[in-house]
């Protein structure tokens, strides 16, 4: 069975630094793109950052030069790396990867758990 299991998450005050972890984890043929989102209280779930198996990277015009994507296909782990954070940040932020497990011809999207990140003003 693939999971995705998630940790970095935190509080911390504006300006500051957190850095998530995201390793999927199971009988895995393949993982393709890796990603997070983030979910604020009374607003639609958004990407945030992705990232491709040979290190292509797109991100969320509200990030773009404070987080850092980036992965270790070896570990089969991405990493989200979050400076100058802002109270706007605030949000569960939830890993997604598209994997091929050993069981399967195909991928699937799976997720992870959450993890909340509180920056306060």
């Amino acid at each position: 069975q693939v999971q995705l299991v998630e940790s970095g998450g935190g509080l911390v005050q504006a300006g500051e630094s957190l850095r998530l972890s995201c390793e999927a984890s199971g009988s895995i043929v393949r993982v393709n793109d890796m990603g997070w989102y983030r979910q604020a209280p009374g607003k639609q779930r958004g990407l945030v950052a992705v990232i491709t198996a040979a290190g292509s990277t797109k991100y969320a015009d509200s990030v773009k030069g404070r987080f850092t994507i980036f992965r270790d296909n070896a570990k089969n782990t991405v990493y989200l790396q979050m400076d100058s954070l802002k109270p706007e940040d605030t949000a569960v932020y939830r890993c997604n990867a598209d994997i091929a497990p050993a069981y399967s011809s195909t991928s699937f999207p799976y997720w992870g758990q959450g993890t909340q990140v509180t920056v306060s003003s």
